[in-house]
């Protein structure tokens, strides 16, 4: 476990914070860092649980989930969030499945040259995705018009607004409180 505050393990958890450690577990059982930095105050680790399963893994998201981790990935690298990009873009790599593609988005989304891999409606989320997280309050119409012009319904717009959001506010909780990876399994696909 690492961040620069105090974070509780199972050991030294009240009966308030271990109910709240039983939904925050991941499939590997253990409490990622992200998730465990709440320890303090287990009532935002239970509404972080709640907001991340609804933004990403949501059985009602239509957006393939390569693309919903790759957008992630993308506000993550835009925010120089080290933590995130390492989670999300682990599950990304393993979702697109060649790793020869994988590779060159990769380096293309550390360049911020989504330009460079994707086409069309891709480019056109990628492009909101940059635009949102590092310039929200010059968002317009316009851009949601884009995103329906290149072939997404309003659904899959709020799917990536919301998956873009969420990720712009844990990005800043992790970079505020020196959380690493350090104790984690990386990624949901890690065996």
């Amino acid at each position: 476990m690492s961040a620069w505050i105090k974070m509780l393990s199972d050991e030294e958890a009240g009966e308030e914070l271990l109910d709240v450690l039983k939904l925050a577990r991941t499939p590997h059982g253990t409490v990622d860092n992200v998730m465990r930095v709440h320890s303090l105050r287990p009532n935002t680790m239970k509404g972080h649980v709640i907001l991340y399963r609804a933004a990403l893994h949501d059985e009602a998201n239509t957006l393939p989930m390569w693309l919903q981790e790759t957008i992630s990935s993308y506000v993550s690298t835009l925010n120089d969030c080290e933590y995130s990009f390492a989670n999300h873009w682990a599950n990304a790599w393993y979702l697109i499945g060649d790793e020869l593609r994988a590779d060159e988005i990769e380096q293309a989304l550390r360049e911020h040259r989504p330009e460079r891999v994707f086409g069309g409606g891709e480019l056109e989320l990628m492009r909101y995705t940059e635009k949102l997280t590092l310039r929200p309050g010059q968002m317009q119409q316009q851009d949601v018009q884009r995103l329906k012009d290149s072939g997404y319904d309003d659904g899959q717009i709020l799917e990536a607004n919301q998956i873009i959001g969420y990720f712009n506010y844990v990005n800043r909780h992790l970079n505020g409180l020196g959380v690493t990876t350090d104790g984690d399994i990386v990624g949901y696909y890690a065996k």
